[in-house]
């Protein structure tokens, strides 16, 4: 052990340990859930403490020697190095003072390595003094986190890409599969297999131009802000060297926020992904409702598609296979309308200065994105890809579908297809049958005004669409 003094006193810290004083603290104070912070948010802020170090050398603020150590540091933690470093509870010290002493105490014992001298030795190079020269939890805190965001957010909007083709595909393998369409779960007119899909592609398209948007708000960061937006304590030219240090090492186009008091009271950048996110993540269970009911079943249900069999689906009744993709994609998108709750309400939590709840939707808006990018992958290609049409069924139940009435309704009226309509829910005869055995009109009339594919409309959607769409 090693014994290490803050300004609250002294405390034991193991030797092995390249984290100090200040994160035991915590580690006492907040031994919450187990959770700590995501990968993306450590390199994110090593890369935050790399370039304030670069920038405070340049500008004489910090001497070369411990700035190129500083770096040096910096630099094994964005490469991934020293994760165990990192213990900290994502439920911890309002603002994530708590998890900034921890980056800046585990760089600066990495840096006093670097240059021969022990840890702990921060007379000589120190965690507040040096690591956070120019810097304050509040405006790194908040820049890591954008950063963080935007790159795990450029992730799901490959996988978002991946899974609008996926739909495209298979809008074409379904284009002619005629079924009935249903508007309150009741049968209406008829639709193809292929437009539903096409409809799901879009809607993914939108909910990621959506995100597109919302990816382009995380770009103004108020690094240089300091405590209050203020920039109190740091070089006046600090914050414009700092982020473009920032942006050309986090390949990011990063600009200076205009307004950095607002940048601390506000997380509405943040706030404005989480509320894509639930968009999206509606539009998402929307689908995979709408695929669980056309593939129940399958004797008793609707049974117009089957989905791939991947485990067996109860432990007490041989041969039942369940919709378990699209389950599971059910109850992420539930995990992340949940998340954004608890980010809106964290976000309406900021007060004067600062929103001290900024690790709550740090964390929670991280963890909805990477339940996203983990699962989408396996639910295209296990779900989707596999999805099979039962277009034989799909045509006996559209054969059976009273509401192709509405085809002839102008030329009858609409009380008398009405009339014929009752009858054919009533004795099971098709519309055709009844409405030539009424001497409504001849049977190739008949034939030709109840054919399926004549009621599709002008505006049916077509896989020519979604390609042209997807290319651009």
């Amino acid at each position: 052990m090693r014994l290490e003094l803050d300004s609250m006193g002294k405390k034991e810290v193991p030797d092995a340990a390249y984290y100090g004083i200040q994160t035991i603290r915590a580690l006492e104070n907040f031994p919450v859930s187990g959770r700590r912070e995501r990968p993306e948010l450590v390199r994110a802020y090593a890369m935050v403490k790399f370039a304030a170090a670069r920038t405070n050398a340049k500008l004489g603020v910090l001497d070369a020697k411990r700035g190129k150590a500083i770096e040096g540091a910096a630099r094994k933690v964005m490469k991934g190095g020293y994760s165990d470093q990192f213990p900290i509870d994502v439920f911890q010290a309002g603002a994530g003072t708590s998890f900034n002493m921890n980056v800046n105490e585990v760089i600066a014992n990495l840096a006093l390595e670097n240059l021969g001298r022990s840890k702990g030795d921060y007379a000589y190079l120190s965690p507040n003094d040096h690591v956070n020269c120019s810097q304050s939890t509040n405006d790194t805190y908040s820049t890591a986190s954008q950063i963080a965001t935007a790159w795990m957010l450029g992730v799901l909007s490959e996988r978002l890409i991946d899974l609008e083709r996926t739909m495209m595909v298979r809008s074409g393998d379904f284009r002619s599969v005629m079924k009935s369409g249903r508007t309150h779960l009741m049968d209406a007119m008829p639709v193809t297999l292929g437009m539903e899909f096409h409809a799901y592609g879009s809607a993914i398209a939108e909910s990621r131009r959506r995100l597109s948007q919302r990816y382009d708000d995380l770009m103004p960061v108020p690094l240089g802000g300091t405590a209050v937006g203020t920039g109190v304590s740091a070089h006046p030219d600090f914050a414009a060297l700092a982020i473009k240090e920032l942006a050309k090492i986090s390949k990011l186009p990063l600009r200076e926020m205009s307004d950095k008091s607002m940048g601390l009271q506000s997380r509405s950048p943040l706030l404005a992904v989480s509320g894509a996110l639930r968009e999206l993540a509606v539009e998402l269970s929307r689908i995979a409702n709408d695929l669980r009911l056309m593939a129940s079943g399958p004797s008793t249900g609707l049974g117009e598609i089957a989905m791939p069999e991947v485990q067996p689906g109860s432990s007490i009744m041989p041969g039942k296979s369940n919709p378990v993709m699209a389950e599971c994609l059910n109850m992420i998108c539930y995990e992340i309308i949940g998340n954004d709750l608890a980010v809106m309400m964290a976000a309406q939590a900021g007060q004067l200065e600062l929103n001290v709840m900024t690790p709550l939707i740090t964390y929670k808006l991280l963890d909805s994105i990477s339940l996203l990018n983990n699962y989408l992958p396996i639910f295209e290609e296990k779900c989707i890809r596999g999805l099979i049409a039962n277009e034989e069924h799909c045509s006996k139940l559209l054969e059976k579908n009273s509401i192709l009435i509405t085809n002839i309704a102008p030329r009858i009226g609409y009380l008398k297809a009405a009339e014929i309509a009752k009858k054919s829910m009533e004795s099971g005869r098709s519309i055709s049958e009844l409405v030539v055995g009424s001497k409504l009109m001849s049977q190739g009339d008949a034939k030709r005004l109840l054919d399926p594919k004549r009621m599709l409309g002008p505006n049916r959607a077509s896989s020519k669409s979604m390609k042209a769409r997807m290319k651009g």
